[in-house]
């Protein structure tokens, strides 16, 4: 078992997003009015404190916690 660090910058994908789930978050991410000012001055404040890696993590813990919430 080797205990050199997993990237989490590399690779294609952990999860499937597929094209219209990433067109839809860019869309309320760049468009919807209400959203989209939250959502860029979240990415603002996260972009300007931590670094590309701590992104990476943060992306992915966020990916998770949303799995352990969704209602079925």
């Amino acid at each position: 078992m080797s205990n050199e660090p997993v990237s989490l910058l590399g690779g294609k994908s952990v999860h499937c997003i597929n094209e219209q789930q990433m067109a839809e978050a860019m869309r309320l991410a760049e468009e919807k009015p209400g959203i989209s000012e939250k959502i860029q001055a979240a990415l603002k404040e996260v972009e300007s404190t931590l670094t590309r890696n701590e992104r990476a993590a943060l992306a992915l813990v966020i990916i998770n916690r949303l799995k352990e919430t969704a209602s079925g």
